[in-house]
């Protein structure tokens, strides 16, 4: 079996295509179907063919974003991978999610390279008071003089450049905000939004907690995909922002559950 390139190239024959898939797959840890239908010069719909006959193999783990590792469901992609994945559609999440602060308004931010770039929409605001246990979050918003950028405390989680921990859960009980933005390594309907590791996951639902509304900030690679360790669970989700190649299965499923879908054009 082969795929015929319009573009005068030699076939890629079924065999060479799913040897430079695995590649890929073990290389980055995490790649998303439309990351590798381009990496092989393929259509999604022969790349979802080629994922479902590698994960037969148990050579890899099939989702409806594209594929991870055996094993991805306990792993954490540490921020400089992170960083250089779906960067277009992150910046049109971020666009999309700032329509949900106000001037005034006080919110949490947890980790991830998605509210990063969020918080870069926040830098307008005045009046704003943010919570954060990321780094990230709190360097984007260090030279906003009308913006009060409170950090827990905690230990200091390289791979995220966050803190975790029991000081930091502490440090936000009591709270109450307007919304908590939130990402994860995983989103689906069954079990809300999740990450591999613990200490992590104790942090996001303290931050959700805090909040009135949670918004969750996920590009269409972690929609569908389900990890270890449950966050935030679907009903307690209220808004979702995410681009329009997440599967729309999932997001039916999550709208009919009451989350309020905000969905970014690419």
């Amino acid at each position: 079996m082969s795929d015929t390139q319009s573009d005068g190239r030699r076939p890629v024959f079924a065999a060479e295509r799913r040897q430079r898939i695995l590649e890929l797959v073990r290389a980055n840890g995490a790649v998303s179907l439309r990351e590798l239908a381009q990496a092989v010069h393929s259509s999604e719909v022969t790349v979802r063919r080629d994922l479902r006959a590698l994960e037969s193999e148990g050579l890899l783990n099939r989702h409806h974003g594209g594929a991870t590792l055996p094993g991805e469901l306990s792993r954490e992609a540490g921020y400089a991978h992170k960083v250089s994945l779906e960067s277009a559609e992150k910046a049109a999440i971020a666009d999309l999610a700032g329509a949900l602060v106000e001037d005034g308004d006080a919110i949490v931010i947890g980790p991830g390279t998605t509210t990063q770039e969020f918080a870069r929409r926040l830098t307008r605001h005045a009046e704003l008071a943010v919570v954060t246990n990321s780094l990230l979050v709190a360097q984007v918003l260090a030279g906003s003089p009308r913006i009060e950028v409170m950090l827990t405390g905690g230990t200091l989680r390289g791979s995220i450049l966050a803190l975790v921990g029991s000081a930091a859960e502490h440090s936000l009980a009591g709270l109450r905000v307007r919304r908590a933005f939130v990402s994860g390594n995983g989103l689906t309907a069954e079990r809300g939004l999740s990450t591999p590791n613990m200490q992590v996951a104790g942090v996001d639902r303290a931050l959700a907690a805090a909040a009135e509304e949670v918004v969750v900030l996920a590009d269409h690679t972690k929609v569908g995909v389900d990890t270890m360790v449950q966050t935030v669970a679907p009903d307690r989700i209220d808004h979702l922002v995410t681009d329009d190649a997440a599967p729309r299965d999932v997001l039916d499923e999550l709208s009919a559950r009451g989350v309020r879908l905000h969905v970014a054009p690419f």
